[in-house]
């Protein structure tokens, strides 16, 4: 049997990151598969979400996507940006404020700069800030926060 081929990260170990460094992801439009499936793993089928007449009647006239599905894909575009493949070590923390509704149909993007790092050698790596915000197709941001990840050191091989 041949031997198992070595896995290579593609991300960025921590000290390959710089203050500045920014990040455009592509667009990705939600759909209604998305909020409902979303209302199905999460448990929230508050009508706002949910149900069309109901959400005719509220004020935003339509419904809206569950701001944490919105959070959640806007994680997903960051990991297709290909920085933190393989060589994340965790989400410490994030801060995050939802500023426009994100309806069914709207094409949303990430758009994340590195505003903070900070060494943290006893953890194996360093902390990486990023300032993140999430832009619909009318270039309105309707989600920002900053998150702060753990983000591997070089193995001591590849620092020579």
């Amino acid at each position: 049997m041949p031997d198992k081929p070595e896995y290579l990260p593609r991300g960025r170990y921590f000290e390959e990151f710089q203050l500045g460094d920014t990040g455009v992801s592509g667009g990705r439009t939600i759909t209604e598969t998305d909020v409902v499936s979303f209302a199905a793993l999460s448990g929230d089928w508050n009508q706002i979400h949910t149900d069309a007449e109901f959400a005719k009647g509220m004020p935003f006239g339509q419904r809206v996507a569950h701001g944490l599905l919105v959070l959640s894909i806007a994680t997903g575009l960051f990991n297709q940006l290909g920085f933190i493949e393989g060589t994340i070590l965790a989400f410490r923390d994030l801060t995050w404020k939802f500023s426009a509704p994100v309806f069914i149909g709207d094409t949303v993007h990430l758009v994340a700069e590195v505003t903070k790092l900070k060494a943290l050698p006893r953890l194996g790596g360093g902390s990486v800030v990023l300032s993140a915000k999430v832009v619909n197709q009318r270039d309105e941001v309707v989600a920002r926060g900053d998150w702060n990840a753990l983000m591997v050191s070089k193995p001591a091989e590849e620092t020579d």
